[in-house]
């Protein structure tokens, strides 16, 4: 699929230096140094994560948290991400990363806003798992900064000040972030949510991102208890609230938006506002059904997102597209989603949310991200009729070869990166140690 939706029965892609040099028709193959027979596959661009948070993987299915609302889940863990540091989110980042890679992912953001005092360069050691795997990557630097002592949710392990996040975000920035394209990895700024930050620090996070030129990412409307909050403490609604500390525009995108109302879905698409929908969290929490169908149909661009691993407690992106579809005709019947629209928020959705027209499409150009996704075996018996269709509506599936950049991080549906079982050790030692402190 290229930006203008062409589909090509058995034909082939190049890939050159990382980029994407050649889309054809069967029979016009160009000479190749290394190939990937894809004969009874479905080739797609690699998929885009628009929302995660990758170090709850360390804090899956934790029982405590799962009879409740958004509020009671966010209050019984926060105690327990306190204790991340540089070693737990290089090995949850490296675990979750690759998890990705064998649902079809080969770009991800990731939401990482609990900063423990002590805990290190969290943003930084993600960044050196994603390099070692060789995955495209768009971290950003989230933060809270009112603790429940403030009126938020957080403890005080957990909060910052807003000036030693604001630096912070402007060092991680010269740091890390390739503003050109193909670039492997780009920083955005990602206050958590209305009830974790102050006004003050949204508005100059918005600034910041104005001058160092880089996008901007928060929670908005996930919840019905948001807009109990916003209006009880602000005094308007959750988009009224990101309007006036100038965060209505098109270098943000959002998490969930569950709860926007006709009005408020008309000025996302007038920002040019990005939404990041997570179809397993939003059925997992409770948190409602989208108003995806009226999102698309008024112009905004809509991405989709694993969101983090203690809420979905599953990272695959194919599974996130298969949901998309089915809430969609869920909420709005047969008519509302086909799995090629699924598909492009997938893809091109994605991209548009984290503001790259250099991903999410098979065309020259384009970076050389791609999936090989298998369409045999007993799951696709008798789905004959259209191969996009089938995609999504058998399964399950996995990858049979992820591509990024033109290197391939799945191949036969196994990682190539060495050291898994070493890393599973690490990761399951750090997850027990929290367990136990946590339970007791």
């Amino acid at each position: 699929m290229d930006s203008q939706r062409r589909e090509i029965p058995g034909g082939w892609v190049a890939i050159t230096r990382g980029f994407v040099t050649g889309v054809g028709e069967p029979g016009t193959e160009p000479p190749a140094e290394h190939s990937i027979d894809a004969s009874g596959c479905l080739v797609t661009p690699g998929f885009v994560n628009t929302h995660h948070h990758i170090y709850q993987n360390l804090t899956r299915a934790f029982l405590p948290a799962l009879s409740g609302s958004l509020f009671h889940w966010l209050r019984t863990l926060y105690p327990v991400w306190s204790r991340l540091d540089e070693e737990a989110a290089y090995v949850s980042a490296w675990i979750g990363l690759a998890e990705l890679a064998l649902g079809g992912c080969t770009t991800s953001t990731d939401h990482l806003y609990v900063h423990p005092r002590g805990g290190g360069d969290l943003i930084t050691a993600e960044i050196t798992a994603a390099r070692e795997l060789g995955f495209r990557f768009h971290p950003t630097r989230g933060s809270m900064s009112l603790s429940t002592k403030d009126g938020g949710l957080p403890p005080d392990s957990v909060v910052q000040d807003d000036d030693e996040i604001l630096a912070d975000s402007e060092r991680l920035v010269g740091l890390h972030h390739d503003p050109s394209p193909g670039a492997m990895v780009r920083i955005a700024l990602a206050p958590c949510s209305p009830f974790s930050v102050t006004p003050q620090l949204l508005a100059r996070t918005a600034e910041l991102a104005e001058r160092l030129d880089v996008r901007l990412h928060t929670h908005l409307a996930e919840d019905a208890d948001e807009d109990t909050f916003c209006e009880a403490t602000f005094g308007c609604r959750p988009l009224e609230h990101f309007e006036s500390v100038g965060w209505g525009t098109d270098r943000s995108w959002v998490a969930h938006c569950v709860y926007p109302n006709a009005d408020e879905i008309a000025r996302l698409a007038r920002w040019g506002t990005g939404v990041a929908h997570c179809p397993s969290s939003n059925q997992l929490i409770g948190a409602g059904l989208a108003p995806i169908r009226e999102m698309r149909d008024a112009g905004v661009s809509v991405g989709l997102g694993c969101d983090g691993s203690a809420s979905t407690d599953c990272a695959s992106l194919w599974l996130e597209t298969r949901g998309a579809l089915l809430l969609a005709r869920l909420r709005g019947g047969p008519p509302a989603m086909a799995a090629r629209e699924a598909l492009e928020m997938a893809t091109l959705g994605g991209a548009a949310c984290l503001g790259r027209d250099d991903i999410g499409a098979l065309e020259p150009g384009r970076a050389g991200d791609l999936v090989v996704w298998p369409m045999e075996g007993v799951q696709f018996a008798g789905a004959l009729s259209d191969p996009v269709e089938a995609l999504l509506r058998c399964g399950p599936v996995s990858a049979r070869h992820t591509v990024v950049a033109g290197k391939p991080l799945v191949q036969d549906g196994e990682l190539t990166a060495s050291g898994v079982t070493e890393m599973l050790a690490r990761h399951r030692a750090i997850a027990a140690d929290w367990m136990q402190a946590a339970t007791g």
